[in-house]
């Protein structure tokens, strides 16, 4: 079937799921597969759940003559190139956004700021993949102005692929880390990949980039892009520097001849500057007023363990555990050195996907928290245990629970950081 006869289908429905647990009256479901399912065994359940039609792409489990089951070749394909047709035939603006860390934060400041003078459709939570970006788009309406949409990559190619799906107009990489280093194979590969929205971005016409002026990652890979500038230095599109985090971002910021803009954020961590500063830069280009901007970053607070303040009868936490690379894990233990608290313990567990970098990564880790010297220190996973520390160290989480059961912590602000794989959020309720 042709993508335009399938669209016309697509239009007759009130949406599109992939979950077959899901259905409500009228979806289009489509029929995915998986190393350990296949949604085409589900099409005939969702049909009968209230589905229009089903897109398939295994013949055995179509029903002969029954004209609401499509048959595709592949049904992931096909679900990619409806999302790049429907993005097409509305013509919204899109904003693409990529980058090792702080993607997800500044997508969601981004949005809070565009939200207030614009009707925008912008991704939820991290579905950022191949399935995420198409699902996300075919969300849009022609009531939309503006789309936010964040692409993640764990391997060479993903970026520019899902560029190829969204067709954004603008992009903004937030930095460049190590991260997923096993899928990209060296930290020049997370560039490269990372930097294929500016080469998509560089052969589309009229499309602009967001950088940030102090990252020479960025900078030496921008040539040739129409660009804007964001950062600390003065004579910069935006500009801003920090006035405060402890634990609390508070910055100011000014662009060209305008006045400084003071902002008290919900943000922990110094690091979130550069994300705050790209929201402002987006709202600005945009023509969102200084005001609104700073309402939108002064209201927003952060969730889904991504830096979030929590305070229990005992401690004060500082729970990050979502995700967790060298350089994000860097960042947050830098920033916890400097926030004024009489007593700071720490609890980090391992960084996955660095391959063959990950002992040299993770003791650096150590070495970091030799030189802070924090009061109580406790290291959580296989990969930290292998390092050369004098710390506690658990090879699993369910060892570290029993540990703060036993000698649970009093008084203390905490810093919790590590991959969500490594369930870290679960110690919350032991401190």
């Amino acid at each position: 079937m042709k993508i335009s006869t399938l669209y016309t289908l697509f239009q007759r429905c009130s949406g599109v799921t992939t979950d077959s647990r899901k259905i409500v009256s009228g979806v289009l479901y489509i029929a995915l597969r998986g190393e350990k399912f296949n949604g085409n065994e589900f099409a005939a359940e969702a049909l009968r759940k209230g589905a229009l039609y089903a897109v398939m792409d295994d013949p055995a489990c179509a029903e002969p003559g029954n004209d609401q089951m499509i048959l595709v070749e592949d049904s992931l394909s096909t679900l990619q190139e409806l999302a790049s047709y429907h993005r097409k035939v509305l013509g919204t603006t899109i904003i693409g956004i990529t980058g090792t860390n702080g993607k997800t934060t500044t997508k969601e400041l981004i949005a809070a700021v565009l939200s207030g003078s614009y009707r925008v459709l912008y991704t939820q939570g991290n579905l950022n993949n191949h399935i995420g970006v198409p699902l996300t788009l075919l969300q849009l309406t022609p009531q939309h102005q503006l789309a936010v949409i964040e692409m993640g990559a764990s391997h060479p190619g993903e970026i520019h692929t899902l560029a190829s799906i969204a067709d954004p107009d603008c992009g903004l990489i937030t930095n460049v880390g190590k991260a997923h280093l096993e899928g990209f194979g060296s930290f020049e590969g997370v560039i490269r990949t990372k930097g294929e929205l500016y080469e998509y971005l560089r052969e589309k016409k009229g499309s602009t980039v967001f950088i940030h002026h102090e990252n020479s990652y960025l900078m030496g890979i921008a040539q040739g892009l129409n660009a804007v500038y964001y950062g600390t230095e003065e004579g910069l599109y935006v500009n801003g520097r920090i006035t405060g985090s402890s634990p609390y971002l508070s910055l100011e910021w000014k662009s060209g001849r305008e006045g400084n803009h003071p902002i008290e954020t919900r943000l922990i961590g110094a690091y979130n500057l550069e994300n705050a500063l790209a929201a402002i830069t987006l709202g600005w280009y945009f023509g969102v007023e200084p005001q609104k901007i700073n309402e939108a970053l002064s209201g927003y607070t952060p969730t889904n363990n991504r830096s979030q303040l929590t305070e229990t009868s005992k401690n004060k936490l500082i729970l990050d555990a979502y995700n967790a690379n060298p350089t994000s894990m860097k960042a947050a233990v830098t920033n916890f050195e400097t926030i004024d608290a009489p007593r700071k313990m720490v609890i980090l567990g391992d960084m996955k996907e660095l391959g063959e970098d990950s002992y040299e990564e993770h003791q650096k880790i150590v070495s970091l928290l030799e030189d802070a010297h924090f009061e109580r220190v406790i290291l959580v996973g296989e990969n930290f245990c292998q390092t050369d520390n004098s710390y506690e160290c658990y090879d699993t989480t369910e060892k570290a629970l029993r540990a703060l059961e036993t000698a649970s912590p009093e008084g203390y602000l905490i810093l919790i950081k590590g991959s969500n794989s490594m369930h870290l959020n679960k110690v919350t309720g032991y401190l």
